[in-house]
């Protein structure tokens, strides 16, 4: 019996022993829920618990207890602050922001990594201009000797300087250009208290679908490639490698969710940020004005170099950044062959995520996406697709007559295949076929070599070129 009872007791005392040296590991993850095409390196793997599915368990992991801290901002400074005083393990932010994280650990004597893209455009849409909904700009061009507005060191401001440049203005003498935080923009906006505002994701494309602005200029007229992207502090990376490459597995799968489902989560982002779910899906949906990747394409890199120059020229730090070091794919290489991916296919991959879909109201295929149209009715779970922008005006007509109601839609720009909101596009309709186009001046240039009338959204869906089709 007292041998027994000796055993018992020091059974539990191993036991006890155990764990009360079991590890509790922090992962401290920094999001921007608001910053939507940052959704599968944060929200989404949030809400749907994704992280936890694909933590380690086994070897140096097998007695640990994870403890999962997600914080939410508006921008990558606070982030980066935070991150810096280690009270964050990893976050997301674009191109400029994420490099001023490079460069404060830097100055701090620590160091962190760029670890992947998460969503991005080689051309660069995703940043824009808009201008007040009732301004007579339709073009950058007129925006001379006027103010614009944009929040300081962000990847729009970048954007925004390249965009000068190529008009050959100088800064202070042909525009003035002045810090502005989107939600005080969108009020300025509304007030017409500004000439116009340069942003980054979605606020170029939420403050015109909130009726108060246009857009007048794209990212990708500016040529400048530009990504939002997940970091981690260097030193936690080293320590706990394995945890990171689960973050990352995290995010694949949040992707690989969102592409089989784009108008389910785009509702769910919705329901989280406030951003509606129709600009959600501008993104997120096949075809998005972006295009979710995770691997480091060589612009991609080039963005983020890019962005280093010019946050130096802009005074904003005075580091010598090496990019090279800075960007680290070991983590993405290693959570893509965890998930049976193949990361050097992806990287040689520009296609933006694809359509697979029928015409709503032929029921043919579509294989021509460069007079796309997508209609989203309220009260129908999925966006109906059409092959032409008359099919989808017919459609919009037969939908009026029938009184339903339509939440969006989108068309496609003839020139540069840009996803745009119908209700802010220009359309040219020429020999039976209507293109679509996101500035007036690309419209008319159109029509003058092709023929045709250029028309706004509402006279061209009201004038079309087909007979009404039957709603589907």
């Amino acid at each position: 019996m007292f041998l027994h009872r000796t055993l018992t007791i020091l059974l539990l005392s191993a036991l006890g022993a155990g764990a009360a040296h079991a590890e509790t590991i922090r992962i401290a993850i920094g999001t921007q829920d608001t910053t939507i095409n940052c959704a599968t390196g944060g929200l989404l793997i949030r809400e749907l618990k994704l992280l936890e599915k694909y933590l380690p368990r086994d070897g140096k992991y097998k007695d640990a207890q994870y403890e999962i801290v997600w914080k939410n901002f508006t921008s990558g400074a606070p982030l980066t602050n935070e991150m810096v005083a280690g009270k964050l393990d990893l976050g997301s932010m674009a191109d400029f922001p994420g490099s001023f994280n490079g460069a404060a650990f830097e100055k701090a004597g620590k160091k962190s990594l760029f670890i992947s893209v998460l969503s991005g455009s080689v051309q660069g849409s995703g940043n824009g201009i808009v201008v007040p909904k009732a301004s007579a700009v339709q073009s950058l061009a007129e925006l001379k000797g006027k103010t614009i507005s944009v929040p300081f060191a962000s990847t729009a401001h970048g954007m925004l300087l390249r965009a000068i440049k190529a008009q050959g203005w100088e800064l202070d003498k042909d525009i003035t250009v002045v810090t502005q935080a989107p939600e005080v923009a969108g009020s300025a906006l509304q007030s017409n208290k500004i000439d116009a505002h340069a942003d980054f994701v979605p606020f170029a494309e939420l403050f015109p679908h909130r009726g108060y602005a246009r857009k007048i200029f794209d990212g990708s007229q500016a040529k400048s490639p530009t990504l939002h992207g997940s970091l981690v502090d260097a030193a936690y990376a080293a320590k706990y490698p394995e945890i990171v490459t689960a973050y990352l597995r995290a995010a694949i799968e949040a992707d690989r969710l969102i592409t089989a489902e784009p108008e389910k989560y785009s509702e769910l982002i919705a329901k989280v940020t406030g951003i509606e779910a129709e600009v959600d899906y501008l993104f997120h949906g096949p075809l998005g004005l972006q295009t979710r990747d995770f691997s480091w394409k060589p612009e991609y890199r080039q963005a983020v170099k890019t962005s280093i120059e010019t946050l130096r020229l802009m005074k904003r730090t005075d580091s010598d950044l090496d990019v090279n070091t800075f960007i680290d794919d070991r983590y993405i290489r290693a959570a893509y062959k965890q998930a049976g991916l193949d990361y050097d296919a992806r990287l040689k991959n520009y296609q933006r995520l694809p359509l697979v879909a029928r015409d709503a109201a032929t029921g043919k295929p579509i294989t021509d996406f460069s007079r796309l149209t997508q209609v989203w009715v309220d009260g129908e779970a999925l966006v109906r697709h059409y092959a032409s922008v008359d099919g989808a005006f017919a459609a919009l007509r037969q939908l009026d007559k029938d009184g339903k109601k339509v939440r969006v839609v989108y068309a496609h720009d003839r020139d540069s295949g840009l996803k745009l909101f119908a209700g802010d596009a220009w359309f040219v309709s020429a020999k039976g076929d209507t293109s679509a186009f996101l500035t007036r001046a690309a419209a008319e240039a159109w029509a003058a070599g092709h023929g045709g009338a250029v028309r706004d959204f509402a006279a061209a869906r009201a004038a079309g070129n087909a007979p009404a089709l039957a709603s589907k």
